[in-house]
């Protein structure tokens, strides 16, 4: 009977609590007027939406208001007043089951009210099809590819058109489903492209093909794994002369050196490019009109692995951690190190820790400003000031905290900005007496802190696409790189250090530098950018490589799926800035990247639930880096006493030989890289 009375208790606890919950989450809502639109592609619609609670009264807080998905449907306002009342103008950008989405702005994470209207937009009739630089001439015995691109009658391209491709003479040349052109005898055919009820046609001649031998060589008879190795291909006819306009299929053949009779795993490219991801054996071979060549060469193991050691730690138990800067002492404090970490979803607080003994590193201030979340923690170079920004403040007003850091141990609050700020600052960044701040996730603001105590707004960066954001800048050389979702990666003159012709330091090889000229902080100029189809881009780092003459930009991705966080880091080549392209990616499977710093050729990657990963990115890029024995240490930041047991690495920055980075579940860390010595049994 106790059992029985302990079990009826029980229940009823449990109901009861359920009712308390479902009250506390259904105390607010969202009433949007009407309760779902129809709209064209380019047409524009109204919509009234109120925060109420329960009774059907007005709920006098802001909200966010935006579009999903990005890009395809921009709503203006995208942050309501504090009367709870919004009139929304949304335009339709693209076709589909749209949504306009609601979040209430709240101190609390867990007290945000959201809501959804559904949009519908119907597909544009299909248009026109254009062949993109297509063949006027083929060599027998060859193959080509022919790519399309469809546009509808509101001009978007749409990705989502299938399209068949067809030969009008089959036994001159045929063609299959992904466009691959082959080409039999001598002749012309018409090659039509179909989608619904539009055709296009371009017409194709057959030639006879003077190719009579292919020469193949390359540099090196062996590299290692991950080392790019150019194949030069060359196709001649019958008395030597190269035939320019060949063209040239290259593949591999490979045997591992590992396992039994397992392959052996590779890329090439159609430029002959070649980088393996295991060591072997390969065979590359370079066909064309039924000539071939062959060259092999022994790939061998990177040998790049070193043992991630621990130094020291900083356990922070309380409250989740955010990001963290590392910095030099001055004044009284000179040859004394410091650390600044925020503090998320929290009490609005960030530590300042003395890590000149890092084994011993320790926190010897706090700063508690009105926020739920310091996300970002900044000091200048010169090392008096520093930048801490805040979102989920009581009175709305989130913005930045400058604070004067010269003595590390009495932290004090010098000034705050918030002017416009009321979605909060996510990150920042300084550079040269300037702060950048990323304001409500939709531009970044430049303000003047030549005087901290007295900041003023000089100018803003802000897109002009339909749904557009901003989550990260960073400044270097006075260029400002601004990741931008959906926008990719944009490149901004905000007083970029020119190149003195008489320069020879690799940073001569930053294409943006030699552009560098026309902007300042108060006329911010663009100078490059490329978009991310993903629309996940996060984070951006530009990366002048030690060892080759490559310029990179490696931005993050930030998203999640079923299994948690997910995404990686991608190269892009801005080596020609007017013609950038991704050429390698590294990514780890079963977890999701956030910060990252470049230290020479090296990449400290934050990923997450993956644990901090050091990278070997020198040379040429290209391919799947994780797969290619690049990874030169791994760290798994488990803390047993955190704010919770398990890894979430945040943000990394190398300092003094040591890397540093902050755990969102357990504080502050510092590391060291040591040669891996192999036990024995």
């Amino acid at each position: 009977m106790k059992n029985l009375c302990f079990a009826i208790l029980f229940a009823l606890n449990i109901s009861l609590g359920q009712e308390k919950t479902d009250i506390q989450e259904n105390a607010y809502s969202f009433i949007f007027e009407p309760d779902s639109l129809s709209l064209n592609v380019g047409e524009t619609g109204t919509v009234k939406i109120k925060f109420v609670d329960l009774k059907g009264n007005v709920v006098q807080n802001p909200f966010f208001i935006f579009g999903r998905p990005t890009r395809a449907l921009e709503s203006q306002p995208r942050l309501s007043d504090s009367t709870g009342v919004a009139n929304v103008t949304i335009t339709a950008f693209k076709p589909g089951k749209l949504s306009l989405s609601v979040r209430s702005i709240s101190e609390k994470r867990e007290d945000r009210v959201s809501a959804t209207m559904p949009v519908e937009v119907p597909f544009p009739e299909i248009d026109r099809i254009v062949f993109n630089d297509p063949f006027q001439s083929v060599y027998t015995d060859t193959y080509v590819n022919f790519s399309t691109q469809v546009f509808d009658q509101a001009n978007l391209k749409r990705e989502d058109a299938n399209v068949t491709l067809s030969s009008s003479n089959t036994d001159v040349a045929e063609v299959d489903m992904l466009g691959n052109l082959y080409a039999k005898k001598t002749g012309t055919i018409t090659l039509t492209a179909t989608v619904d009820n539009v055709k296009e046609t371009v017409k194709v001649k057959v030639v006879k093909n003077p190719v009579r031998k292919i020469n193949l060589s390359a540099s090196e008879d062996q590299i290692r794994t991950g080392d790019v190795l150019r194949f030069d291909a060359k196709a001649v006819n019958r008395s030597g002369r190269w035939v320019k306009d060949a063209p040239i299929t290259f593949s591999f053949t490979g045997r591992a050196e590992y396992g039994i009779g397992l392959p052996a795993s590779a890329v090439i490219n159609t430029e002959g490019k070649f980088v393996a991801e295991t060591p072997g054996v390969f065979t590359v071979i370079a066909e064309s009109g039924g000539f071939s060549a062959r060259k092999t060469v022994k790939v061998v193991a990177r040998n790049v692995r070193k043992k991630a050691v621990k130094v020291g730690h900083g356990t922070v138990s309380d409250v989740r951690t955010s990001d963290l800067w590392v910095w030099p002492g001055i004044g009284k404090h000179k040859g004394k190190d410091f650390a600044v970490t925020g503090t998320w979803s929290a009490n609005g607080e960030a530590y300042f820790w003395d890590v000149t003994e890092p084994e011993k590193m320790h926190i010897i201030d706090t700063v508690t400003v009105d926020a739920r979340t310091v996300n970002d923690v900044k000091v200048s170079e010169n090392g008096e000031v520093a930048v801490i920004t805040r979102e989920g403040a009581s009175n709305r007003k989130n913005g930045f905290v400058i604070l004067d850091v010269r003595d590390p141990f009495n932290v004090k609050i010098t000034a705050e900005y918030n002017d416009d700020m009321t979605g909060g600052v996510h990150n920042v960044f300084i550079y040269d007496n300037h702060v950048y701040a990323v304001n409500n996730g939709r531009k970044y603001d430049v303000i003047n802190i030549e005087d901290p105590a007295n900041p003023f707004r000089v100018s803003r960066y802000e897109l002009d696409t339909p749904g557009h954001g901003v989550h990260d800048v960073w400044v270097i050389d006075g260029l400002a790189y601004s990741s931008n979702w959906a926008d990719g990666v944009h490149i901004v003159d905000v007083g970029a250090v020119t190149i003195d012709e008489k320069d020879r330091s690799k940073s001569r090889y930053n294409p943006f530098l030699a552009m560098a000229g026309q902007g300042s902080p108060g006329n911010p100029v663009k100078l490059g950018e490329m978009k991310d189809p993903n629309g996940h881009n996060h984070a951006a780092f530009p990366f002048i490589s030690q060892s080759s003459d490559k310029f990179y930009i490696i931005t993050g991705d930030e998203y999640g799926n079923e299994f948690g966080m997910a995404g990686g880091f991608h190269f892009l080549d801005f080596t020609n800035p007017s013609s950038p392209k991704e050429t390698a990616v590294y990514q780890v499977p079963e977890a999701g990247s956030h910060n990252h710093w470049v230290h020479g050729d090296t990449l400290l990657a934050s990923y997450y639930q993956g644990g901090l990963r050091v990278v070997d990115i020198s040379g040429e890029l290209m391919g799947d880096i994780y797969a290619q024995g690049r990874e030169i240490a791994y760290f798994n930041s488990r803390d047993p006493e955190g704010f919770a047991p398990t890894t979430n690495v945040w943000g990394t920055m190398p300092y003094k030989g040591l890397i540093y980075f902050s755990d969102m579940n357990n504080g502050l860390w510092a590391i060291k890289l040591e040669d891996e010595t192999m036990g024995t049994n």
